[in-house]
């Protein structure tokens, strides 16, 4: 019973909301109507006014001799003006006028004038007009007044009319029409105004309001019954029907007795159509839907696989050399959502030559994974082969070139550092430009030749060109997902707040130098989707410490804090060996004492033991390396996370400030845990 009074109640209201939509759009139909008719009524009414009062006024200025105006204000020709005046008077009481008066207007400025003539019949409106006596002067109105008396004036219009409809003051309607009044010489030498009442527009427009107000109501009416009946036949229960098979589906998802032709009307009947369509597709759809979701998660699973492979060729290990003291490096790669392309790979190709590679495959997905893959071994064969990083580029290419159906293409820089000499003989394969850091200068793009993408075409030559770097010296390498990470407002990266970013911790280790570059790419796009790779790899160039090497010292003291005075001695005196400044010696001695303090406090807990320190002092550059060495329990300083040095001490968690102070005033810091032992390795260069 409930259910039925809920059909009845939805049927009815539908019809009500239909039929009232109907009823609502005549009305507003009517209101236009109403609204153009008005306007269009009046307009027509006030032209018709304007030009009859027009004539009527330009009738009257004839009664007057514009050559006597003069001479009836000095009070001569007195019985002329009586006997105008008179036909005035007559004139405004035969035309049924208001008001009738003639004046004489200041034209410096329009804004005063005299009266001539003023006839006035407030019998014609019920007004309250005083005539003006000859001679009454009189500011100018307003403004608008102003103004068509100086058009008047000037010749520039026949006439001039005034219109007042709305008015507030007590008056009534009425339209005023200004006329030029000429002397015999056609000179302009007074306005003639004349005012008519224009009651017959608001009583005629009353009655035309009423009509279309009626007319619309009658029609609303008439279509509102006429609605009723075929909206529901024709919608209402059709439409009741449709919603309670949809219903019906929604709650069972079983397929009921199809609707079949429920309306002449080809919607609803489509409307049906589709719901029967929808109820047969849905059944279908469910039956392949479980099938479907498992093909799904296994292809999830098998791309996310393909991720773990793709980041596991890569080098993910560092430091990657730990005995190798000539130079330090470190990359990273932060996949985007989509299995990309992008790779980088350094190795050693034989004791002084290391191999170091920056790619970046065209495409996404799995296509551009094993493309990758693909490229990165063929480049590491090559250059274990012993070929000049040119040679390298050209073979890989030819060797790509030969099976690359799907016309996939790679861009490759590959460069092998001679680590006794530090230089570095390097080929680019359409890639970006790397970014060069001289010992004391910042980081610049260094713009070198490209040559054509790996796999665009076969049979190419690529040139290699050499750069010497210095100890001290970094080199900058990354892929386009560096430049063209992209922010809400899809503006880019660039290249610029990259070199910013490296130049804002350029002294530092290659870790924090990417961690920099990452942290404004980070802020940069804040929670816009990353689409690209980023892909970065930094080499930091010490050169041959053996070489360089001019005094070293290495001292085992008990790890205590009473010791750190006596480390510290030793290693000044070193410093005074190679004309260490004291601003550096003064760096120098805040991290021994940083770093020895944690290793008293925290190494060995309550029981006693030992300390090693190691220092390496070099010229050319002048420099200074530190190694501290502890048989404490494993820990590495550097996997702390950096305290937020912009909150007070009160504020800021304990801990960790020491190991940060260090991490800022060294230009190198790494550590390793190897045979029981805690390495911790710092360099200094001044």
């Amino acid at each position: 019973m409930n259910r039925i009074k809920k059909v009845f109640r939805m049927r009815f209201q539908m019809a009500v909301n239909i039929i009232g939509a109907i009823v609502a759009l005549m009305t507003v139909f009517g209101i236009i109507v109403s609204i153009i008719g008005y306007v269009s009524f009046t307009d027509a009414f006030k032209k018709e006014y304007a030009t009859s009062t027009y004539h009527m006024a330009d009738t009257a200025t004839a009664l007057v001799n514009g050559d006597n105006l003069a001479v009836y204000l000095e009070g001569e020709e007195e019985e002329e003006y009586l006997l105008t005046k008179q036909h005035i008077d007559t004139y405004c009481e035969k035309m049924s006028v208001s008001l009738i008066y003639v004046i004489m207007v200041d034209t410096s400025d329009y804004g005063r004038f005299v009266s001539v003539f003023n006839a006035v019949d407030n019998t014609v409106d019920n007004s309250s007009y005083i005539p003006w006596e000859l001679g009454h002067k009189r500011d100018t109105t307003n403004d608008e007044y102003r103004q068509k008396y100086k058009a008047i004036y000037q010749k520039e219009s026949v006439y001039e009319t005034v219109y007042r409809i709305n008015l507030k003051d007590g008056h009534h309607p009425h339209i005023t029409t200004l006329v030029p009044v000429k002397n015999s010489e056609g000179d302009v030498v007074a306005v003639l105004c004349l005012e008519r009442p224009m009651s017959e527009l608001k009583n005629a427009r009353q009655p035309y309001l009423i009509k279309i107000a009626v007319s619309t109501f009658i029609l609303a009416l008439l279509a509102a019954v006429s609605a009723a009946f075929y909206i529901h036949k024709q919608f209402v229960s059709p439409i009741k029907s449709v919603s309670e098979e949809a219903t019906r589906f929604a709650r069972e998802s079983t397929k009921g007795v199809p609707l079949g032709q429920l309306s002449r009307i080809e919607e609803i009947s489509g409307l049906a159509a589709s719901i029967d369509k929808m109820e047969a597709d849905m059944e279908e759809y469910m039956a392949h839907l479980t099938t479907l979701t498992a093909e799904k998660e296994r292809i999830s699973t098998e791309l996310g696989l393909a991720t773990r492979i793709q980041a596991d060729m890569l080098p993910s290990v560092f430091p990657p050399f730990p005995d190798r003291s000539e130079f330090d490096i470190f990359a990273s790669m932060t996949p985007a959502k989509e299995v990309g392309g992008d790779f980088y790979d350094f190795f050693l190709i034989d004791e002084n030559h290391l191999g170091i590679v920056m790619a970046d495959v065209s495409g996404k997905g799995v296509p551009a994974a094993l493309f990758m893959m693909a490229s990165m071994i063929l480049t590491h064969t090559e250059a274990m082969r012993g070929g000049s990083p040119a040679e390298v580029l050209t073979a890989v290419n030819d060797m790509i070139c030969k099976n690359n159906r799907e016309e996939m293409f790679v861009t490759v820089w590959f460069g092998i550092l001679a680590i006794d000499s530090g230089v570095l003989t390097a080929a680019n394969a359409g890639h970006e430009y790397p970014a060069i850091k001289s010992p004391d200068g910042p980081f610049e793009l260094y713009k070198d030749k490209h040559g054509f993408v790996i796999g665009g075409m076969s049979g190419l030559k690529y040139k290699q060109y050499e750069i010497k770097l210095l100890p001290g010296s970094k080199l900058f390498l990354y892929t386009d997902g560096v430049p063209e990470a992209t922010n809400a407002d899809h503006a880019l990266f660039g290249t610029q707040r990259m070199i910013d970013a490296l130049n804002s911790d350029r002294d530092g280790s290659p870790q924090a130098v990417l961690q920099a570059v990452n942290g404004a790419v980070s802020d940069f796009i804040q929670d816009s989707p990353q689409f690209d790779d980023l892909t970065m790899l930094c080499l930091l160039y010490r050169g041959n410490a053996i070489n360089r090497k001019q005094a070293e010292i290495e001292i085992t003291l008990p790890a205590a804090v009473d010791s750190i005075a006596q480390a510290t001695q030793s290693v000044d005196h070193l410093l005074e060996t190679v004309n260490c400044p004291i601003k550096a010696q003064t760096q120098i001695n805040v991290a021994i004492d940083e770093i020895l303090s944690n290793i008293a406090y925290y190494a060995y807990g309550s029981e006693s033991g030992s300390m090693t320190i190691r220092a390496e002092a070099s010229q050319n550059p002048n420099g200074i390396i530190l190694t501290f060495i502890d048989g404490g329990m494993p820990y590495n300083p550097l996997e702390k996370d950096d305290p937020d040095v912009r909150l007070s001490a009160d504020e800021r968690k304990i801990g960790g400030l020491g190991i940060y102070i260090v991490k800022k005033t060294m230009d190198d810091v790494s550590y390793q845990y190897k045979n029981g032992q805690n390495i911790l390795t710092v360099s200094k260069y001044f």
